[in-house]
């Protein structure tokens, strides 16, 4: 098999034009979103965990929990722009945070975000 006969080099021939517009920041965005896809999995089975033990103890008459209380001090930890509610604009701003610590002396950033959107979104 020569060289021009490798599948691989094909694919990479075939692929040249998307590979060229690949960038550091698109595949480290891409590497993060991936890896904040499955923390955000643990921390959210994590989460779920705990409210089960807790909403089975209240339940059994164990505790009793002001689950009102908790959704207010909740939204107010998480609330960016002071409205008592937990909205868009709140994680934009939380979304401009993350992007300004995770690019901050990255070269060629500029793909970091559609890197890191596809990065959550694939499997």
């Amino acid at each position: 098999m020569t060289q021009n006969d490798d599948p691989m080099n094909q694919f990479i021939e075939k692929a040249k034009p998307q590979m060229s517009k690949l960038t550091f920041g698109g595949v480290v965005g891409y590497c993060s979103g991936a890896a904040a896809k499955k923390v955000g999995k643990a921390i959210a089975v994590l989460a779920g965990m705990a409210f089960i033990a807790v909403q089975s103890a209240v339940y059994s008459g164990y505790v009793a929990v002001d689950w009102d209380k908790v959704k207010d001090d909740a939204v107010a930890k998480v609330d960016t722009d002071g409205d008592g509610e937990l909205t868009v604009k709140d994680v934009k701003n939380y979304w401009a945070k993350v992007k300004k610590i995770l690019t901050y002396n990255v070269p060629s950033a500029g793909g970091f975000s559609l890197g890191f959107m596809y990065g959550l979104t694939s499997n």
